[in-house]
C-alpha cells in the first residue's frame, strides 16, 4: 500500500524531526551544546591523569579540531541535493550508500549511542540525586540508587510527551546553562582549592599492561565527550530554510557558539583539574572536590538539570525513528495515544536497563570508542569522500583519509581497554557470583 503525497505531508507535519521548521540559530546552539556537553566532562581530569600531560591534551585539542571539522561536513551535506533535505543521519547514510546499506550501517550505531547515551543520563541523574541529598543532608537515612533513578525518570516520563525539538527548546536552554555553570564550579573550585601537596603527574597504572588498558579506556572516555554529531542534522531539520537564506548558514553559526562552549567547559576542567589534583584525581572531580558542601550541592543539582534536558534531545531521533516505524510501516494513525505508549515504554526500558546495570558508567569508554567514535571521528568523511569525490592526494582527500585513519583506530582501541575496565566493575558488583 502506497501513501499518497497528502497524507506522506501529514505524516511529516507529526513526525518529531520534521514538525516543525521554524527554529532560530540560537537553538541549534543550545541544542548542540546540550547533546555535546555532558556530564563525562567531570571525568576528562581523570582521563588526562591515564594519559599524561603530553598525549592527553593532544588528543584532548585534536578532537576538538577533527570533531568540529566533521561536524561542518555534515552541516553541508544537510542540503547538498538542491530542494532536497536531508532530515535525519540515515538518509544522509542512504544517500551515500544506498537505500539499504545506508539504513544498515547507520541505524544501528545512531541508535546504540542515543540509547546508551539515554541510559548512561538515567544512571548519571539518579547518581547525582543520590549525592546531592546525602550533601544537603548528611544524617538522613540512606536512600538505594535504584530509588533516585525512578525519580529521575519521573521528569523524563512527563518531558519526553513533548513532540518535537522546538518544543523542548526552553528545556535544553535550561540544559546548556546547566552545563556551562557545573563546569565552571569544577574549575574555579579546583583552582580556589590550590595545587594538592606532593602532586604527581605521573601514570598511576600498576604496570605497563594497566597503563596501556587505562589509556584506551581514556581514549573512549574521551571520544564519548563528543556525541553531537548523531543528533546534529536532526537539529538543523528544524531550521527554515529557502535557496537565498539555506539553513546551513543560521545551523553553522549556531555550532560555532556551541563549540565555543564545549572549549570553555572542557579544557579549564580537564587541564586545570589535572593541574590540581594530579593522578589522585577521582573519576568525577567533583568527588575529589568534597568541599564547600553547598557549592559541590549546587553542582550535582546543575548536572541534574543538564541530564535531563540531554536525556530529552538524544531521545527525540530515537522518538522520530519508533514513530515512523509505527506509523509508516506498522499502519497505526499518527495520534496522540500511540506517541504516549511508544515514548512512556521507551522511558521504562531505559530506566530499568539503569537500575538492572549500576555499573553502565563503566560503558562509557567502550560505547565512545565503539559507537560515537564511527559516527562522531570518520562515518561523515566517508560520506564526504562517497558523495563529493574530492581528487587523490588534494587537500580534501588527505584531511579526510587522516580523520578516517585516526577514528578507526580509535575504534580499535578504545573499547580494548573499556571491556577490561567492565569486566572489573561487573566484578565489583558481584555480577557473576
Amino acid at each position: 500500500m502506497t501513501i499518497d503525497t497528502a497524507d506522506t505531508n501529514a505524516i511529516n507535519a507529526w513526525l518529531p524531526v520534521t514538525a516543525s521548521r521554524n527554529a532560530k540559530w540560537w537553538y541549534s546552539a543550545f541544542h548542540n551544546l546540550t547533546a555535546m556537553v555532558g556530564a563525562g566532562v567531570l571525568t576528562l581530569p581523570y582521563a588526562m591523569s591515564m594519559m599524561g600531560w603530553g598525549p592527553g591534551s593532544v588528543i584532548l585539542i585534536l578532537s576538538w579540531i577533527i570533531t568540529l571539522f566533521t561536524l561542518w561536513q555534515m552541516v553541508e551535506m544537510h542540503e547538498m541535493v538542491p530542494g532536497e533535505r536531508l532530515d535525519r543521519y540515515h538518509e544522509l547514510g542512504q544517500k551515500a550508500f544506498g537505500e539499504k546499506l545506508g539504513l544498515y550501517i547507520v541505524v544501528p550505531l545512531q541508535l546504540l549511542v542515543e540509547v546508551g547515551t539515554c541510559i548512561v543520563y538515567m544512571v548519571t541523574g539518579g547518581n547525582s540525586l543520590k549525592k546531592f541529598h546525602e550533601t544537603v543532608c548528611p544524617s538522613c537515612q540512606e536512600i538505594r540508587s535504584s530509588y533516585w533513578i525512578m525519580v529521575f525518570a519521573s521528569v523524563n516520563f512527563v518531558l519526553s510527551l513533548c513532540p518535537n525539538f522546538n518544543s523542548i527548546s526552553a528545556v535544553s536552554l535550561a540544559a546548556a546553562v546547566m552545563s556551562l555553570a557545573y563546569s565552571t564550579i569544577a574549575w574555579v573550585a579546583s583552582l580556589k582549592k590550590g595545587t594538592v601537596p606532593n602532586v604527581d603527574y605521573g601514570y598511576k597504572a600498576h604496570s605497563t599492561a594497566d597503563g596501556v588498558f587505562n589509556f584506551m579506556t581514556a581514549m573512549g572516555d574521551v571520544a564519548f565527550a563528543y556525541a553531537g554529531h548523531n543528533v546534529v542534522l536532526e537539529i538543523q531539520a528544524t531550521i527554515p530554510s529557502t535557496p537565498e537564506k539555506p539553513s546551513k548558514i543560521a545551523m553553522w553559526k549556531g555550532v560555532i557558539v556551541a563549540y565555543l562552549g564545549v572549549g570553555f567547559c572542557y579544557f579549564p576542567v580537564a587541564f586545570i583539574g589535572y593541574y590540581i589534583f594530579g593522578n589522585s584525581v577521582d573519576d568525577n572531580i567533583l568527588i575529589t572536590l568534597e568541599k564547600p558542601s553547598w557549592l559541590i550541592a549546587a553542582a550535582n543539582m546543575f548536572v541534574i538539570v543538564h541530564v535531563i534536558g540531554g536525556y530529552q534531545v538524544f531521545s527525540m531521533p530515537v522518538f522520530d525513528m519508533m514513530e515512523t516505524f509505527l506509523v509508516k510501516r506498522m499502519k497505526f494513525r499518527p495520534r496522540f495515544t500511540l506517541r504516549f505508549v511508544a515514548r512512556t515504554v521507551f522511558v521504562l526500558l531505559t530506566m530499568l536497563i539503569g537500575i538492572c546495570i549500576p555499573f553502565f558508567g563503566s560503558l562509557l569508554g567502550f560505547l565512545g570508542g565503539f559507537a560515537f567514535a564511527p559516527t562522531t571521528y570518520f562515518l561523515p568523511c566517508i560520506i564526504w569522500l562517497k558523495l563529493y569525490k574530492p581528487k587523490r592526494f588534494s587537500l580534501s582527500w588527505i584531511v579526510n583519509w587522516t580523520c578516517i585513519v585516526l577514528g578507526v583506530l580509535l575504534v580499535i582501541l578504545a573499547p580494548i581497554g573499556s571491556l577490561r575496565k567492565i569486566i572489573i566493575s561487573a566484578e565489583h558488583y558481584k555480577f557473576f557470583s
